[in-house]
């Protein structure tokens, strides 16, 4: 999902293995993915998708002359948040110690590797069916 605030922003989903890099987009005011060579792209990600970045996440301090606060991890999973209020900032990432971050607070141009989608119910369901039938047919032989 990409955030309200880039709509305006041209798009498209995360896949795995997708280099990408935090960034502040021309046409708007928030920050979000982007894919590493094409930074005017907007990198949507589907809540439960994990990614790894290069190096510890820093998060902007606020105020433009603080220095960066560091997060302590490198891996995350994407979640929404704030749903239930239209117009705040949804998209997030949420890391192993349980700290939550809103993507508009990451601090700008640091890469990271899309590890994992989440899985769709119709993937699921074929991982079910095969299942099904692998176990039909171990019954059978």
């Amino acid at each position: 999902m990409c955030d309200y605030s880039l709509h305006g922003v041209a798009s498209r989903p995360a896949k795995v293995g997708d280099r990408l890099v935090s960034t502040r987009f021309p046409t708007s005011f928030t920050r979000g993915f982007a894919p590493v060579e094409s930074r005017d792209i907007a990198v949507c990600l589907s809540p439960g998708t994990e990614i790894a970045f290069d190096h510890e996440v820093e998060v902007d301090a606020g105020f433009g002359f603080l220095p960066n606060k560091k997060v302590g991890e490198r891996v995350a999973r994407f979640r929404q948040i704030n749903m239930e209020r239209a117009h705040l900032h949804h998209d997030a990432l949420e890391f192993p110690n349980g700290q939550v971050v809103l993507l508009t607070r990451l601090a700008e141009g640091q890469t990271a590797t899309v590890l994992q989608l989440p899985a769709s119910p119709k993937r699921a369901q074929v991982r079910e069916e095969h299942q099904e039938q692998r176990t039909a047919e171990d019954t059978a032989a």
